[in-house]
């Protein structure tokens, strides 16, 4: 595929515009870029629309945690208001550096949970990005609104572990989407024998559900791109 024809542009859904080598990665068994996982936190979004739940970019994300300055980062966390979030999704990725758009070599989640004042760590290949997701949560702690002394931190270690070097992108949005679905039917009230959704995770991120998420984003894909 010609350079031109790769960049040429195939779908813009929301703020999200995907190029048609986008497809191409869907296709076949690469590493997802940011495009990917914006669209489908995008779409998330749309699905499980509610103030109390925020899917954020992974550009926004990277910056957070990359950001140097703290006034600049109070400047470009405060419009996500997390403090009035029940429910935050973070993609974490390992580039260390800035200058490089989609940079990195793995994906993994953070996600904040309001009533258990808890952040949760879930990572697909071993706990590799630890130390990114810590920066991360050293970055927004202080604005996700009160409790912030009673606020914890952990790495969740029953993670659905990947088979492969490049399916971790897979397993984010998979497991974003598992935490979306329990958000949706009641999050905590229904869930009494964890209180999070740690069993729906278990249930349905599974390496045949996983590797299911291909065709079906790129199916999800096609039929917006027909509308």
């Amino acid at each position: 595929m010609r350079p031109s024809e790769a960049n040429e542009m195939i779908l813009s859904y929301h703020d999200v515009v995907l190029r048609r080598s986008d497809l191409d990665i869907l296709s076949g068994p690469c590493f997802l870029n940011d495009r990917i996982i914006e669209f489908y936190f995008s779409y998330l979004s749309s699905c499980y629309c509610s103030d109390d739940l925020l899917l954020v970019p992974p550009s926004i994300a990277f910056w957070v945690g990359s950001c140097p300055g703290k006034e600049s980062l109070k400047d470009f966390v405060e419009p996500l208001n997390l403090g009035a979030k029940k429910v935050v999704i973070f993609p974490i990725n390992d580039n260390e550096d800035v200058t490089q758009a989609e940079g990195g070599s793995h994906w993994s989640l953070l996600a904040f949970e309001r009533d258990t004042n808890l952040f949760i760590h879930h990572d697909s290949y071993g706990g590799t990005n630890s130390r990114h997701a810590r920066r991360l949560y050293a970055s927004v702690v202080e604005f996700m609104g009160s409790s912030e002394s009673n606020r914890r931190y952990m790495e969740y270690s029953q993670t659905p572990q990947q088979v492969n070097g490049y399916d971790c992108g897979l397993y984010v949005i998979a497991i974003a989407r598992a935490i979306c679905n329990w958000y949706g039917s009641g999050g905590s009230k229904h869930h009494k024998e964890d209180g999070l959704w740690f069993s729906v995770v278990k249930e349905q991120v599974t390496p045949s559900a996983v590797s299911s998420m291909r065709p079906e984003v790129l199916g999800l894909i096609r039929s917006l791109m027909a509308r």
